[in-house]
């Protein structure tokens, strides 16, 4: 006979504890929130090895008096609820699990003194063990602080990542919080660097602060006033991008939040402006009713439910896109390029009649410009371009009938990264020396990350040096990217560092900084080619390796044969 018997509270506090604090990141969150919930005006941060060896949160806000201390890091204990029925949520914390989810994983030490009290009180928990309070000097506010993180869940620290990641998870954790709450003073330390100390200031001098000077300053502001739903902020023109996701912060009702709704919402809104694989730069804050929001969703807090989110989707859509069709930003932020019709002939080979296009209608301008081939380049496996399709995609005709399509961007993108493969591998990538060394402002993880990688990012070609606080300086890139935007190539690579992590192998990150490096040297999609350029294009592809894939495994031709054709019409058979 099976029997049930009651786990043990200690068992119960860890198990939930790892539904709320699942990496150090977590516990960093939970603990600023708390800060940010007192109402403080300062809140100073400080993690040493990734956050698992120690964090320390303080902040100034109205503190916790004695008498309630136990009560703070008891289970669903909490000071901020005051709805029952979990509609009108007005605080970043409400659950009353933070607390005792660290103390029942870490050892916790929590300091507190209200403005009303003479002097400050203290509790520690260890491992879910409380100890008594006792009195204590402090200032006013209160200090958490958070050591040997999982050292009484064991299988939850065994699942962690390397320092380095676990770093910047929580330099991320960080900067979207003091991103979400600007009139609020933040200072973030790691292992005793300061890597920012900021006083209270508007949201777009906090976006300077964070993301550097030379991007706040070509963002542009929205703002759609009062209505059931109010969205304001910064968003990037179309040609100011990033290789990574992680320069989308949006805030809704003052909790910042990594929703896949509203990511996908900027994303739509974007779609038609950038490149595919690039991402914009954007800092919303979102406002509406509470009771048509429900953060209740997961333990962490990290998910949001709207009670009308295809309302919210398309507000969203609709706002950024408004912004950027403006007559003010209409030069920072181009939509797609169009040819001018041609007027009236297209002449095509192999049976084609000429023949005129003429109608009595201003048309669009045509998304297929017709060229006509050279006839010697049939017998090539590519074949002989013969148009250009929405400036992006270049037609060909083989010598067999079948028709390629093939993405000049991807496939130019592959050639790049070869040569530049190769040449890291037979006698090293070429440097191009800049005439003026170029600075190029980062968030200090950002530039941690390019600094420790500079010995390898040598063998690349990049000479890279500090330039003081929050900047690096470049001296030299590759001599194959001889025509790139150096500090546009800096953040790229920095975003590459980010996304491999030190505990990636070295050659692995070295690849994928090299793609990230490719992608800058090749051909945009947009750019109109000559016949002479397509074709060049085609037959480079035909004598390099992996060329029917970019580096990132995205095809870079299509075939379409005859049979092919037919069977998609309904023909086959006829």
């Amino acid at each position: 006979m099976t029997i049930i018997t009651r786990l043990t509270q200690e068992t119960i506090n860890r198990i939930a504890a790892g539904e709320v604090i699942e990496r150090p990141a977590a516990a960093v969150k939970e603990l600023v929130e708390n800060a940010l919930d007192a109402d403080a005006t300062r809140i100073d941060i400080a993690i040493e090895g990734g956050g698992i060896a120690r964090i320390a949160v303080i902040d100034n806000g109205s503190g916790i008096a004695q008498a309630q201390l136990p009560l703070a890091i008891e289970r669903h204990a909490t000071s901020k609820l005051r709805d029952d029925a979990l509609i009108h949520i007005t605080t970043l914390g409400f659950r009353g699990e933070a607390l005792p989810s660290i103390g029942a994983a870490a050892r916790l030490t929590l300091t507190s003194r209200p403005a009303q009290q003479d002097s400050a009180a203290r509790i520690t928990v260890e491992g879910g063990v409380i100890s008594r309070v006792s009195p204590i000097a402090a200032p006013f506010g209160t200090s958490a602080e958070v050591t040997d993180l999982f050292f009484a869940t064991p299988a939850r620290r065994k699942f962690l990542r390397s320092i380095g990641a676990e770093t910047a998870a929580c330099s991320d954790i960080v900067r979207d919080l003091a991103l979400a709450a600007p009139a609020v003073g933040f200072a973030f330390r790691v292992d005793g660097k300061t890597q920012f100390d900021l006083p209270p200031q508007d949201r777009r001098a906090r976006l300077a602060a964070l993301i550097g000077h030379d991007d706040a300053a070509q963002l542009i502001p929205i703002d759609t006033g009062e209505s059931p739903l109010t969205i304001t902020g910064f968003i990037g023109p179309a040609s100011l991008t990033r290789a990574a996701a992680r320069h989308n912060h949006i805030t809704v009702n003052g909790r910042p939040v990594r929703d896949p709704m509203l990511r996908m919402a900027v994303r739509l809104a974007y779609r038609e402006v950038i490149p595919p694989g690039r991402h914009p730069i954007a800092a919303l804050w979102l406002n509406l009713a509470h009771d048509q929001l429900d953060v209740n969703v997961h333990p962490a807090k990290s998910e949001l439910r709207f009670a009308e989110a295809d309302a919210v989707r398309s507000a969203l859509i609709r706002t950024i896109r408004a912004a950027l069709a403006s007559p003010a930003t209409s030069q920072a932020a181009p939509s797609l390029r169009y040819y001018q019709p041609a007027r009236p002939s297209m002449a095509l080979q192999r049976g084609f009649a000429e023949r005129e296009i003429a109608t009595g209608f201003d048309l669009p301008a045509p998304a297929l410009r017709p060229i006509t081939p050279s006839p010697d380049s049939s017998p090539y496996p590519l074949g002989a371009p013969i148009a250009q399709i929405f400036d992006t995609y270049i037609l060909a005709l083989a010598a067999d009938d079948t028709l390629i399509l093939v993405d000049q961007h991807a496939a130019h993108e592959r050639l790049t990264e070869e040569r530049l493969r190769r040449e890291r591998d037979q006698s090293g990538i070429a440097r191009h020396a800049l005439l003026s060394p170029i600075p190029v402002d980062l968030p200090a993880p950002d530039i941690d990350r390019l600094l420790a990688a500079a010995p390898d990012l040598a063998q690349l070609g990049l000479d890279l040096e500090s330039f003081g606080p929050g900047a690096v300086l470049v001296r030299a890139i590759p001599a194959a990217l001889d025509r790139a935007n150096p500090a546009a190539l800096i953040r790229d690579i920095a975003d590459s560092l980010a996304d491999h992590g030190s505990a990636v192998a070295l050659t692995a990150r070295l690849d994928a900084v090299l793609i990230r490096m490719a992608c800058h040297r090749s051909i945009r999609a947009g750019r109109r080619l000559t016949a002479e350029e397509m074709s060049a294009l085609l037959r480079a592809m035909e004598a390099t390796p992996r060329a029917q894939t970019c580096p990132h495994g995205r095809p870079t031709v299509l075939r379409l044969s005859r049979d092919a054709l037919e069977r998609m019409f309904g023909r086959a058979g006829l």
